[in-house]
């Protein structure tokens, strides 16, 4: 696993050994950066279910101004900051170990770009969506990304539109925007 492009460009990333993890595939990564690259520059970027921090990571080496990467799985917020130190984003990043619907409803801030990558078929692809639009966590020309499997969840969700999905695979990536603002 590695960056693909931008100022931190074929880092290599460090990575979960021996567990049962479903990493975003490069093939996959560059795919959905190539879908969303009018949306990465300045964007504050929230990334639920961050696991090793890879996704957001990769958007702030294109530029994004900066992330929040949420996990409640101690050994992923520990892998996420060896990450976030190797790659020097310490100033950029913050790391909240805990629930993301915990943090979905305490949340003060919106955001231009949230990355939604849960554990396939939990039924947590509704609840985060429901908790990013009943909490304003979207900003107003903001995007969603959800990888899911081609058994989960991936169409429209209440004040939410797919402007975008494209299947790799078993993987499908959908891109969401409020219904009002098109990509």
């Amino acid at each position: 696993m590695r960056i693909i492009s931008g100022c931190r460009r074929g880092h290599r990333l460090f990575e979960f050994k021996g567990r049962d993890i479903r990493p975003t595939t490069d093939r996959v990564k560059e795919s959905v950066f190539n879908l969303i690259q009018g949306h990465i520059e300045g964007a504050a970027v929230l990334d639920m279910f961050a696991g090793t921090g890879a996704l957001s990571l990769e958007a702030l080496s294109r530029g994004a101004a900066n992330a929040v990467m949420v996990d409640k799985d101690r050994r992923s917020a520990e892998i996420i900051r060896k990450n976030i130190a190797a790659l020097g984003f310490g100033d950029r990043c913050r790391i909240i170990e805990g629930s993301c619907f915990d943090y979905a409803r305490r949340a003060k801030e919106s955001f231009d770009l949230i990355f939604l990558d849960p554990p396939y078929n939990k039924g947590l692809i509704e609840q985060a969506l429901g908790a990013i639009c009943e909490n304003g966590l979207l900003s107003a020309d903001g995007i969603i990304v959800l990888e899911s499997d081609n058994t989960d969840f991936k169409s429209e969700y209440g004040a939410l539109n797919v402007i975008k999905q494209k299947r790799y695979g078993r993987t499908y990536i959908t891109v969401y925007t409020s219904r009002s603002e098109e990509l």
